[in-house]
């Protein structure tokens, strides 16, 4: 496995972490500390050993060091967790978790208010 090949998977790796996340074409490191608790531990793993194999690739005498089927089975992992994330779906479960936020205050000022107006004498 040479620089091209895991160059290519690192690419392949930003331009998902782009599309899900909506991140801003970086570095992978940069990217990765960007996704933050997004990602599960697993896969900030195996991003880290495609980070870890890019870095050795540039290196003449460490690019020996690179093992093909841990990059080949990192990129496999991180790419199946990305391709599954629904971004419609995360969209909606954002406005569906904010409604149910300004829902729950507004009961609880109509039910601060009611019960001040018992206080008071008026109901």
């Amino acid at each position: 496995m040479d620089a091209k090949d895991i160059a290519g998977k690192v690419a392949a790796v930003q331009e998902l972490l782009t599309l899900k996340f909506g991140i801003k074409h970086a570095r992978l490191e940069k990217m990765l500390a960007r996704a933050g608790r997004r990602l599960p531990k697993r896969v900030q793993t195996q991003i880290r050993t495609l980070i870890a194999a890019e870095q050795q690739a540039g290196h003449p005498k460490l690019s020996r060091l690179v093992d093909e089927t841990a990059v080949r089975q990192a990129h496999d992992v991180v790419m199946a967790h990305l391709r599954e994330i629904d971004v419609a779906d995360q969209r909606k479960g954002k406005l569906l978790g904010l409604a149910g936020t300004v829902v729950f205050n507004l009961l609880l000022v109509v039910v601060a208010f009611v019960g001040w107006l018992w206080w008071r004498g008026y109901v």
